[in-house]
């Protein structure tokens, strides 16, 4: 099914190119504005639903993250060893997405106007004591209401850490919070089929309004996004020589078929059994590789932070959006975290990417200029997700001296296989 909604998606943009050229070819230039707001009632509700979905969908994964962290502590020092690596390279994934953007600005120059229900914050807005007592929710119910991403994050922070304290006596409110989860992702695949029709509408719009020029747009966004990612790579590559030795060299060639697969379905999922495989062949321990693979699977998704910093600039630079530098490391902080806990969501970067838009008052409108682009870069991520998590695998089986000589006879078992959806970024990347 996600295999056809793909060619949906990739029709929905033909079309809408199509649709838009010759609107803009054939219409009078003062019409054109007015034609590209009849598309408006069709991108409106695909927005509407996905801001419906963020809430719940935050709240839940979240806390669902956050309480089976709890299962790490009890493996000690593999446990603590992990998580430094993945929140390390985690940090240096959004932060290399924030500078190759402001160094390439991809979005400069187009200039769209900001839409009504889209506002551009106010960097005179923001002081300590504000952000500071905005933090913490008076109401849960009112965060959620208001979609206050900060203040679900807070409370969800709490409840998490709570729920991983108390253990095995809560376990059915654990149970309770998967299950909510769960279907979750089932409502948010629902929601992510209306996609084509988005992608048709807001192309439509868009090319009718600026002409083809737009696609220029698009490929600066593509390229520099590829850029970035060529150098999250050459990091990667550099700080597993510096830890592992020239070997890691090695494991690059044993995991280059599920890094093709990945980047051929946009699932880094679908490359999980070969990928497990392939560390085991290098020399990995099946204890280390068993715990450390799933864990990246949801901790670990170095290729889909880049890319969030990389869209929400992108977004803003648009707009002509100017983000001072406290805002730009509070969307740091604030995707860290949110990016925790949506493993498994499909296409979970655009929901993290829509939260992080309504948080910082940017208009939604622009999550519609990177959908129909986004699964050419889904690719991408899914890709670089089997890299990054290949490379902390291997790396912390030589920080517990558990990386001995190459296997021959290597089998990965299904159930090793983590309990993600099929989705593009899971990739989750996913």
């Amino acid at each position: 099914m996600q295999r056809y909604l793909t060619l949906f998606v990739l029709v929905g943009l033909i079309l809408g190119v199509a649709v838009g050229y010759y609107l803009h070819q054939n219409q009078p230039s003062e019409a054109w504005p007015e034609l590209a707001a009849n598309f408006k009632l069709i991108t409106d509700v695909f927005l509407r639903l996905i801001k419906m979905i963020i809430a719940p969908l935050v709240l839940s994964t979240l806390v669902v993250g956050i309480a089976h962290m709890g299962d790490t502590g009890s493996l000690g020092r593999v446990g603590v060893r992990t998580l430094l690596w993945f929140i390390t390279a985690s940090i240096f994934s959004l932060v290399l997405g924030l500078v190759i953007v402001h160094i390439l600005q991809p979005g400069i120059g187009l200039q769209l106007p900001i839409p009504e229900e889209g506002n551009a914050p106010q960097a005179s807005a923001l002081n300590l004591r504000d952000f500071v007592t905005h933090l913490v929710p008076t109401s849960i119910f009112d965060a959620m209401a208001s979609n206050s991403i900060l203040q679900i994050v807070v409370f969800s922070l709490f409840f998490g850490v709570a729920l991983a304290a108390l253990g095995e006596q809560v376990k059915p409110v654990v149970d309770m919070a998967e299950r909510v989860s769960h279907v979750m992702l089932r409502v948010t695949g629902y929601v992510m089929n209306f996609a084509p029709l988005a992608v048709f509408a807001a192309i439509a719009a868009t090319v009718t309004e600026n002409g083809l020029d737009i696609l220029v747009t698009y490929g600066k966004f593509i390229g520099g996004f590829y850029l970035g990612l060529v150098i999250l790579w050459a990091l990667l590559i550099v700080a597993g020589l510096l830890i592992v030795g020239p070997r890691i060299l090695r494991m690059l060639g044993l995991i280059r078929d599920p890094i093709v697969l990945a980047f051929s379905t946009a699932s880094s999922e679908a490359a999980y059994p070969r990928t497990f495989e392939a560390l085991q062949k290098f020399g990995v321990s099946k204890r280390i590789a068993g715990f450390v693979l799933p864990l990246g699977y949801s901790f670990n998704l170095d290729g889909s932070m880049m890319y969030c910093t990389f869209a929400v600039l992108f977004i803003a630079q648009v707009y002509g959006i100017d983000l001072t530098v406290a805002q730009q490391v509070t969307m740091l902080l604030l995707l860290m975290v949110t990016s925790k806990g949506m493993a498994g969501v499909p296409r979970a970067s655009l929901v993290v990417i829509a939260a992080t838009l309504t948080q910082f008052g940017m208009p939604e409108a622009g999550l519609l200029l990177i959908l129909g682009v986004d699964h050419f870069l889904d690719m991408g991520r899914s890709a670089t997700n089997v890299v990054g998590n290949s490379v902390a695998t291997a790396v912390v089986a030589k920080w517990e001296k558990e990386l001995g000589p190459e296997q021959t006879d290597v089998t990965a078992p299904a159930a090793t296989a983590p309990p993600l959806e099929d989705q593009g970024d899971t990739e989750i990347g996913r």
